[in-house]
């Protein structure tokens, strides 16, 4: 009896992982059998090419390693994640909350491609992961939709303003604009339930974002 995964998805600084905590807690208070995941796993070995390849090892920009070879630095981070450490749970009928996922590659590897090419890419990925590698597929994708220009400003908070402490990605302000353009594309076509987290004043409330996810899981 499989169980459910349900992964919170959005540019970097849209809040996935305080809104992935904020539903854990909620289904936990409620009974659920559940756990909640991040990827990448950074601290784990399978995260250590990913940890290279976002610091510029591979090259200085985000185009450096095309989107096929960047997809499978982190897919084989999730095999490793879920075979050692929520496949039981997930098995015996567990919820499973997931800050990124296969999700992630769908956006910021589209972005490296021209739109025409975007359909053939998720259909690779999608056969890659969950029919060969055979990581479980979604049950729900909430996807976080955020200005990137909103993201860069949560970001430069988050690192007190020192810009050397972005990745190749985060410092990369059109690169966070394609991958925008790549996740709306996504969500449309494969049924994400989005949720507006900024409004005319900027980014809003915690609680506010919380409660439209809350009614999107039901």
């Amino acid at each position: 009896m499989k169980g459910k995964l349900i992964v919170f998805e959005g540019l970097d600084g849209s809040g996935k992982n305080t809104q992935s905590g904020i539903a854990f807690d909620k289904l936990k208070s409620s009974g659920a059998q559940v756990m909640k995941v991040s990827f990448p796993n950074y601290e784990s070995p399978s995260g250590q090419l990913i940890k290279m390849y976002l610091s510029g090892e591979f090259g200085r920009s985000a185009d450096s390693v095309n989107p096929y070879a960047a997809s499978s630095l982190y897919a084989a981070d999730r095999f490793a994640s879920y075979k050692t450490v929520w496949e039981q749970h997930y098995l015996a009928g567990g919820v499973v909350i997931a800050d990124r996922y296969t999700t992630s590659n769908a956006i910021h590897q589209c972005s490296k491609l021209p739109e025409d090419k975007w359909d053939s890419f998720l259909e690779w990925l999608f056969d890659y992961e969950y029919g060969k590698i055979a990581i479980p597929a979604p049950d729900r994708v909430i996807y976080l939709r955020v200005d990137p220009d909103i993201s860069q400003e949560l970001m430069s908070g988050r690192y007190n303003s020192d810009e050397s402490r972005k990745d190749i990605h985060e410092r990369d302000l059109e690169y966070l604009r394609r991958s925008r353009l790549a996740a709306d594309y996504c969500a449309e076509k494969l049924g994400w339930l989005t949720v507006e987290c900024a409004g005319p004043q900027g980014m809003r409330t915690i609680e506010d974002i919380a409660a439209d996810v809350e009614k999107l899981l039901g």
